[in-house]
């Protein structure tokens, strides 16, 4: 092998580590949204103060908005990787539903 196939084919290597790396990371902040809408969600359904019921579904409702954004930030990042099917993302990180006011 030359050395200039020898340092394409390194090159290459990285950006595919980068690539995945970059899509680990998008999946952890996805994770990390979720979690924080389930333990907002667990908070109302416990919570028995309307002031209170109040301030968590606004609560609820910003962490939800913020993992609807890193969620489609995760399936742009999929397509930017040649990922075009997303089912396996609809299962695994379900859409957190809407709570009613």
């Amino acid at each position: 092998m030359s050395r200039l196939q020898d340092t394409h084919r390194r090159i290459n290597a990285e950006i595919a580590q980068e690539k995945a790396a970059a899509l680990g990371r998008a999946g952890e902040r996805l994770e990390a949204a979720l979690a924080q809408v389930g333990a907002l969600g667990r908070q109302l359904d416990a919570g028995r103060d309307l002031a209170e019921h109040a301030r968590l579904l606004g609560e609820y409702e910003s962490a939800r908005l913020r993992a609807l954004h890193d969620r489609l930030a995760l399936v742009i990042q999929r397509e930017a990787v040649g990922l075009r099917h997303h089912r396996i993302v609809d299962q695994q990180f379900p859409e957190p539903p809407r709570r009613a006011r």
